[in-house]
């Protein structure tokens, strides 16, 4: 009796000692179960984020063991109409989430023997071919894990006018971007590609257009996944049904203290990320895959199908988390989620999934703000499923300071383009490491700054929570790479010190400097003349034309950086334009120009057209524009990279 009594007590003080942190923390390490305790727990969430982020609406669904437990709408649909969200009529823009239905598309044409994920795509393509740049092709599992080397290219994705919309396969064709990489080697997040995946799957399932209007895609997914889930406030038709209109969420900018209202717009890339939904409807997506493909008596793809596709298939670094097919994998607090956000020019949105709790959650916002989401995933896996033990924090290896100085230095996300203009966004973005004094490593990301531990080769862990860093190195041992655990769509590439952004910016202050300096010299010397009522002086010929020849070309340059940064925000249709084409005119006269401020330089030295310092002014003002020729160069904003 008293052994029995002893084991019941041992019990209970284990159950008691993992219970009472959760307690402690106001948790629920149970998961969600109770309809009442999910609402208290989301409005507070949104209560807070929407005050905090200037967030006007919002709809909160979250599923468990195959049934909707909770659904809400937060704020409202139309601020100035004063129309609140409904969760089951509210109709977001969910942006890139509707790459998990593309994805799922292209496992169905797998399952049905239609495909195999690892074919060449060329071989399904008619209409046009991706370049063989590399011996490695493109395969089907490359574009569903955004490993297939496709560069970075946003111009022409979005278009304000609906005319202006191209037929998917032709935009694609017009559109494709060169491929900077082998597939399989990094992952590097890519619009592009998932709109070709859906372009794949027009051409192999051989749907028509719908008599509705629909496009050959969007009819497949209407027939193959939104009918059979009963997502009847789902689509993928541009524009939107008539029916579906009146509900669709107003999208929203805070700027300068205000929340002002953005007119919709129309893609190119409809497969990528122009999907619109209410949370009731992603409610039954996300059933069917929580349940492994079954919902109700219907059923969207098979049990093994859906477990290959929820399977880890690559990842940067096998310490981290990486890619499933369309999902992304997500670790925290010892438990693995799938998940993918969606961006539109206006919504923001969060499908979340935990496949071995048969739970999942779908939020989307009304307003273009990323940190939403991931507030949302942290904090629901802090209430719901803590981490009811802590591990001890890493110390430093104590001969870490003598090898940190391999890790430090200037990195660069890799979702950019490397061979457009577009490039020119990246200026000042750089993500610095540095080695703190303590035997940590600080690494400066856009708007945080978060601290390391060397935790194994190549690995570290963060300072106070549980994402790891991993570094790669090339054969020699040099640092290549930089991966981050909560982000695996991307990766950092090592930046030599002459790719860097204070040497860019250091070159562009200089060059701005004496440009400047060109344009203003010439009143700077009327003024000073009138001032002091001294005649114009006789300046021989050559002085005058290289003077104007100073001017012109100081004045060149700084003209077409502001017309080339208006011509990106203003491209569209997926071609450059004419005017694009004029502009990058300009960077080759500038440059013959500029050949011809180096003769002239000389001739100044040689033939003494001014004194000593107008000489010293022109050659300066000959260097900056000389060494603006590489800064162009490096940016593709010299010859025409479309």
């Amino acid at each position: 009796m008293n052994k029995r009594i002893c084991t019941l007590a041992l019990a209970l003080l284990a159950l008691l000692s993992t219970a009472l942190p959760a307690l402690a923390l106001g948790v629920d390490p149970q998961g969600p179960t109770d309809p009442q305790a999910v609402e208290a727990f989301a409005d507070a969430f949104f209560a807070a984020k929407m005050a905090e982020y200037h967030i006007p609406g919002a709809a909160f669904v979250l599923v468990k063991d195959g049934q909707i437990l909770f659904a809400k709408g937060y704020g409202y649909a139309d601020l100035e109409n004063q129309i609140p969200v409904v969760p089951d009529k509210t109709v977001f823009c969910a942006g890139s989430v509707g790459k998990l239905f593309t994805s799922t598309a292209v496992m169905q044409l797998a399952e049905r023997g239609l495909i195999d994920l690892d074919d060449d795509v060329n071989q399904y393509l008619d209409l046009f071919h991706i370049k063989d740049t590399y011996p490695e092709s493109v395969t089907f599992a490359h574009l569903l894990t955004h490993t297939s080397g496709f560069d970075e290219r946003e111009m022409g994705i979005w278009v304000e006018d609906m005319s202006k919309v191209m037929p998917l396969g032709e935009y694609l064709a017009a559109a494709m971007p060169p491929r900077v990489r082998p597939p399989g080697q990094v992952t590097q997040y890519s619009n592009y590609g998932m709109a070709l995946a859906g372009y794949l799957v027009e051409v192999i399932s051989g749907v028509p257009s719908a008599s509705s209007g629909q496009a050959p895609y969007a009819e497949y997914i209407q027939q193959n996944i939104f009918q059979p889930l009963g997502m009847n406030r789902s689509t993928f038709q541009q524009p939107i049904p008539p029916d579906l209109a009146p509900d669709l969420a107003v999208g929203y900018k805070y700027l300068l203290d205000r929340t002002v209202p953005l007119p919709a717009k129309y893609s190119n890339i409809v497969p990528a990320g122009m999907f619109h939904v209410t949370a009731t409807d992603m409610a039954s997506f996300m059933i069917a895959h929580l349940q492994e493909g079954r919902y109700g008596d219907a059923r969207i793809l098979e049990k093994d199908t859906v477990q290959e596709m929820h399977r880890q298939q690559f990842t940067n670094d096998p310490r981290l988390p990486g890619f499933a097919y369309g999902f992304m994998e997500h670790l925290q607090n010892d438990r693995r989620a799938l998940w993918h956000t969606g961006t539109s020019s206006t919504h923001h949105s969060l499908l979340f999934l935990l496949p071995d709790d048969d739970v999942g959650l779908f939020m989307s916002v009304n307003l273009l703000d990323r940190r939403v989401s991931h507030d949302l995933m942290e904090a629901f896996m802090d209430h719901y499923y803590p981490a009811l033990t802590e591990s001890p924090a890493p110390q430093p290896p104590a001969d870490f300071q003598d090898r940190a100085g391999r890790f430090t230095g200037a990195y660069r996300v890799n979702r950019h383009a490397h061979s457009t203009p577009e490039k020119m966004s990246q200026l000042g973005r750089d993500v610095r490491v540095t080695a703190a004094g303590d035997g940590t490593l600080t690494v400066h990301l856009p708007g945080q700054t978060l601290q390391w531990v060397e935790v194994g080769p190549l690995l570290f862990q963060r300072v106070g929570g549980g994402d790891y860093v991993v570094f790669r190195e090339n054969e020699s041992g040099r640092i290549t790479h930089m991966f981050l655990g909560s982000q695996p769509y991307v990766s950092y590439e090592s930046l030599a010190w002459y790719e860097t952004s204070p040497v860019h910016l250091g070159l562009l202050g200089f060059a701005a400097l004496f440009f400047l300096s060109a344009i203003l010299a010439g009143p700077a010397r009327y003024i000073i003349r009138r001032i002091k009522h001294k005649p114009s002086p006789q300046v021989e010929r050559p002085a005058r034309l290289a003077r104007w020849l100073a001017v012109l070309v100081s004045g060149l340059y700084p003209i077409f950086l502001v017309a080339q940064a208006l011509v990106m925000v203003w491209a569209t249709g997926g071609a450059s334009p004419m005017l694009h084409t004029l502009f990058l005119l300009l960077t080759i006269l500038a440059v013959v120009l500029t050949i011809g401020l180096v003769v002239f330089t000389v001739l100044a030295w040689k033939d003494r057209y001014w004194g000593i310092l107008g000489r010293l002014h022109y050659t300066l003002v000959t260097l900056a524009a000389v060494v603006f020729i590489p800064f162009l160069h490096y940016w593709n904003l010299l010859g025409f990279h479309f």
